[in-house]
């Protein structure tokens, strides 16, 4: 069951912005079980399923949390039907149980999509197959035998089989792609979610179970003793001091930084990271004439997988599967929208070019290179996670992808109980994330009140979605001020409100954290919140009594960021 209503106050109060403060100096005050490095998905999950164990846990990240790889994905909670042609059936198991565990305990971030996949006359390697048929005649039986085991994979917790498609069915669903040449096509069904908004309602219930989190909290050394670590060294980058955090285990789920973060113990990693630049291209729904349906692009020149994903209000294109550059800094280039376009108007009807682009966003896959000198396209790389343990003790997770975040992090949290001596437990199996409680009957409640405050049924069809029965709390504060129910742009769905509670319940400190990842209104805006900053920074600004000249500095430092990623998309 979730925890008690004054549990759930005492995490609101844990990850406000305010309440960072006194987070910092019980980090620095108390001793604890484990630290967890690493704020994204994988590292809240770690938090949550050690707490729910009993474990005593902190948890800091270096920037805001899930701002990296777990802001940036594709927003899908899969199988992953492209590893079925290279075989590797224990991934797409692991994964498919995973998704119909987080269907049941995150029922309002998770919910089902149906995905078309047609099927050409010429295609040779839909779906990435590594063999084809001459002419591609019997290519059809094959890939209905592969969905049929991939509905199997996922036993009881199956979310509706695959069916079969007509030609004329197939344009039915989706509209928008060429009738030219198509002759059949299949659809099969995954789940979506919002990975950042998902990290968040991971910290949220860490938080309820005792976890004490910190974002902007980097850890900059370790604390070793007789050979072993002990802690870290943690710098505060909002007042520049240091805190020394204790830990008896100590927790690298840092994704694409595992390899920097070991070398701080002056040990060879354990880790070998291959970072792959995924790109996605976001577009307006009526742009693209989508139904409900996501659709799959069935084959590219490099025989990966390209979704077309409907989200929200908008649509979702990608991704990429490239080299990286600077890891901090990802960026969308010329090359990247090129390789996209192409695939994209070869299988649309619809004339679609570059100015139809609302956004762009990219990020990095931490993928595990199986040994130094082995040569491997990022796109055959594996998502398979591992656990690793260095010579100090220090027990680093890497690999892996959203959907499997929860069983990476009861993994992990094995190697602890081993350690200890305590038996293994699976917690987070049953264990529903924060916002869960009382859904979806609560949703009725939410759709009554915000009603009766005059919300349009988007807004209070996203308040639903994005924060589950924590929506109330939002309805109660445009209830006190009805100022703060007014939206935020014109065309979405996100209002004034949710910038206080992401201050007081959410651990947002900069107009960034607030409009990429506690919203999505950077990947969803024609100006990605280049127009509404200014306001969000103000309301930011009565809220934690910031002064005006730090005020126009958070401002100033949103806009050079965004216009940063503009200008790398034009050059």
């Amino acid at each position: 069951m979730e925890a008690s209503s004054s549990n759930q106050q005492n995490s609101a109060q844990v990850l406000s912005a305010a309440g960072r403060e006194q987070n910092l100096a019980r980090l620095e005050r108390e001793q604890f079980d484990v630290l967890v490095v690493g704020g994204g998905v994988t590292g809240a999950g770690v938090a949550l399923d050690a707490a729910a164990r009993g474990y005593t846990v902190a948890l800091v990240e270096k920037a805001d949390f899930a701002s990296g790889t777990s802001s940036k994905s594709t927003k899908l909670v899969h199988g992953g039907i492209r590893y079925l042609p290279e075989f590797d059936f224990g991934l797409v198991r692991e994964a498919l149980t995973e998704r119909g565990i987080l269907l049941r305990i995150a029922p309002f971030l998770v919910q089902p999509i149906g995905f078309v996949l047609p099927i050409y006359k010429g295609d040779r390697h839909p779906v990435g197959l590594p063999f084809t048929t001459p002419g591609g005649v019997g290519l059809g039986f094959v890939l209905n035998l592969g969905l049929w085991f991939y509905d199997r994979l996922a036993g009881r917790r199956n979310m509706q089989r695959h069916r079969h498609l007509s030609r004329e069915q197939v344009l039915e669903l989706a509209p928008g792609l060429v009738a030219d040449g198509l002759r059949e096509g299949f659809i099969y069904y995954d789940g979506q979610t919002n990975d950042a908004r998902l990290t968040i309602a991971l910290l949220r219930t860490a938080a309820e179970y005792g976890a004490v989190v910190a974002n902007y909290a980097e850890v900059t050394s370790f604390l070793v003793e007789n050979g072993h670590v002990q802690g870290a060294q943690v710098c505060d980058h909002l007042s520049k001091r240091e805190v020394t955090i204790r830990a008896r285990h100590v927790i690298n789920a840092t994704g694409i930084y595992s390899e920097e973060v070991e070398r701080l113990l002056g040990e060879s990693p354990q880790a070998h990271i291959e970072p792959s630049k995924g790109v996605h291209l976001v577009f307006s729904r009526e742009d693209v004439k989508i139904g409900n349906d996501a659709i799959v692009l069935p084959e590219t020149d490099d025989r990966r997988l390209l979704f077309l994903v409907p989200w929200q209000s908008r649509v979702l294109f990608g991704t990429t599967d490239s080299g990286s550059g600077d890891l901090s800094r990802p960026l969308t280039t010329r090359e990247d929208i090129a390789y996209l376009m192409n695939h994209l108007n070869r299988y649309l009807s619809v004339d679609l070019s570059e100015k139809h682009i609302v956004s762009t966003y990219a990020g990095y896959r931490p993928l595990v290179r199986p040994g130094r000198g082995t040569k491997h396209s990022p796109a055959r790389l594996s998502r398979t996670h591992a656990v690793l343990e260095g010579p100090s003790g220090l027990v680093t997770i890497v690999g892996g992808k959203l959907t499997t975040y929860r069983k990476m992090a009861q993994d992990t949290v094995d190697v602890l109980s081993r350690r200890d001596g305590r038996a293994l437990i699976r917690p987070t199996q049953r264990l529903p994330l924060y916002g869960s409680s009382g859904w979806p009957s609560v949703q009725q409640e939410i759709e009554t009140k915000g009603a009766s405050l005059g919300l349009p049924p988007a807004v209070l069809k996203h308040l639903g979605w994005a924060y589950g029965s924590e929506a109330l709390r939002i309805l109660q504060l445009i209830a006190d001020d009805a100022r703060l129910g007014e939206q935020l742009i014109g065309d979405l769905p996100y209002v004034y409100a949710e910038v206080l509670h992401a201050c007081r319940a959410e651990m947002a400190l900069t107009p960034y954290d607030i409009l990429a990842r506690r919203t999505s209104i950077t990947l969803e805006d024609t100006r990605r919140g280049l127009g509404i900053v200014a306001e969000v920074a103000a309301l930011m600004a009565q809220e934690l009594a910031w002064s005006p000249e730090y005020e126009k500095q958070m401002v100033g430092e949103y806009r050079e960021a965004i216009e940063e990623q503009i200008e790398a998309e034009r050059a």
